[in-house]
C-alpha cells in the first residue's frame, strides 16, 4: 500500500455508518422536513492503513476523530441525500490520500564557515552598540 490509488481503493462496509440527518442552509422549507445532510462514520481502526498513515490521519483528522478511532465527516453542502453521500464519500478518500503521502525526510545541514563568521561578526557588532549605551562617564 506505499502508493496509494484512491480510485481502487474500496472503503470495508463494516468500517463506515452513515447516518442521514436534518441540515440547515439550502432547500427552503424542505429543509425542516427531509433529513439531507449525511453524517459518515469511519472505524479508522477497520481501515486496514499502514501505521505511518495511520498516525498522520489521526493528526490530519483533528477533532474529528474521536478517542475511540471513529472519523466523523459531515456532509451538508447539496440539498439531496445522495450528493451530500458522495460528497462525504469524497472528502474521506481526499483525507486517506493526504494520510499516505509521505513527507520527504530531512537531511540535518551545519552552517558553513562563512556562515558562523557572519554571526559572530553580527554579534560582535551589536554588543558594541550595547555597551555604548552605558553610563555616562565624564572625562
Amino acid at each position: 500500500m506505499q502508493d496509494f490509488d484512491p480510485e481502487s481503493y474500496i472503503i470495508p462496509p463494516q468500517a463506515i455508518e452513515e447516518r442521514f440527518i436534518t441540515a440547515g442552509g439550502p432547500g427552503g422549507q424542505n429543509v425542516n422536513k427531509v433529513s439531507t445532510a449525511v453524517q459518515l462514520r469511519v472505524n479508522a481502526y477497520l481501515l486496514g492503513l499502514p501505521p505511518h498513515a495511520f498516525r498522520k490521519l489521526r493528526t490530519l483528522a483533528g477533532s474529528r476523530m474521536t478517542t475511540g478511532g471513529i472519523i466523523v465527516i459531515q456532509a451538508q453542502r447539496f440539498r439531496t441525500q445522495e450528493a451530500n453521500r458522495e460528497d462525504a464519500r469524497a472528502r474521506l478518500l481526499d483525507l486517506l490520500t493526504k494520510a499516505h503521502e509521505r513527507e520527504a525526510r530531512r537531511i540535518a545541514t551545519k552552517p558553513g564557515k562563512a556562515a558562523k563568521a557572519r554571526r559572530v561578526d553580527a554579534k560582535k557588532a551589536r554588543s558594541t552598540i550595547k555597551q555604548g549605551r552605558g553610563r555616562y562617564r565624564p572625562d
